[in-house]
């Protein structure tokens, strides 16, 4: 290790100590203020971690990459074991066994022995001369949650966005003179509430204009081709600006942490 590293690395400990103590003073009244303050200060230091890749790659920052995966493998393990054989397939198989792990048992069923005997297969993975074994069940896997997926998908994804494009564009139409004596610009009134079904119109039709192609876009068909173009432009900014507004408001999260809970410099 390189001089340099080691001077930056003993830095980083140092502050790291001075931190955990001054933290672990600043919770003095609570029952484990030094435990509360080690988790105060990992927290702050794997956030700095984190951060300190917008100015190059380094090994802080593949520490609290390898930290965070590792935590999340070790989580959805034990997660997947209490959740999944613990309390679902165990006492479905084994009434005794679901009293060793003080779980209520259920009705036995030796249906459940064929997800364990695919989950064993799913083992042979880690064998080199039978790991072609554990392609089996995990293109049964595969091929149910797809088919099971593809209907749910195809309902709100596809007929779904069709059908809401199926608007009334004469929303309690009356006639004319209704209409203006009863002219109101509330939100759930006439005039907005056909505005909107205009513009959800207008716009389908002329984002297809857009993409249909068998027509040279000149005339009336290429104006109604650049508003398409208006309309794609606009729906993908909207969606880039509400997918930064997320990330922003983590961001707005994780400095408002180191600042006030860790440095306590805003209230």
């Amino acid at each position: 290790m390189k001089r340099s590293s080691i001077v930056i690395l003993s830095a980083v400990v140092v502050l790291f100590l001075v931190s955990w103590i001054l933290k672990g003073a600043s919770f003095s009244g609570d029952d484990n203020p030094y435990l509360r303050g080690f988790l105060t200060t990992a927290a702050a230091f794997l956030t700095l971690a984190v951060f300190s890749f917008l100015y190059q790659d380094n090994p802080f920052y593949k520490f609290a990459e390898h930290l965070f995966v590792g935590v999340s493998a070790a989580y959805w393990m034990v997660l997947g074991f209490w959740q999944t054989l613990v309390r679902n397939l165990i006492p479905r198989l084994s009434s005794d066994l679901a009293a060793w792990f003080e779980t209520p048992s259920k009705d036995i069923s030796l249906w459940y022995i064929i997800p364990v005997i695919f989950g064993l297969l799913l083992l042979m993975r880690l064998s080199k001369s039978a790991g072609w074994i554990s392609r089996w069940p995990l293109a049964l896997i595969i091929g149910y949650t797809a088919g099971i997926n593809f209907v749910g998908y195809m309902r709100s994804d596809f007929v779904n966005q069709i059908a809401a494009t199926f608007v009334p564009l004469l929303v309690n139409w009356q006639g004319t003179g209704a209409f203006f004596s009863d002219f109101s610009l509330a939100i759930d009134g006439q005039f907005v509430m056909m505005l909107s079904n205009w513009v959800i119109f207008v716009g389908v039709m002329c984002g297809l204009i857009y993409f249909f192609f068998s027509k040279e876009h000149t005339g009336l068909f290429g104006s109604a081709s650049r508003v398409g173009i208006w309309i794609l432009m606009i729906t993908f900014g909207a969606s880039f600006g509400y997918t930064v507004m997320g990330r922003i408001s983590l961001l707005v999260g994780r400095l408002t942490f180191l600042f006030r809970d860790w440095l306590e410099l805003i209230g």
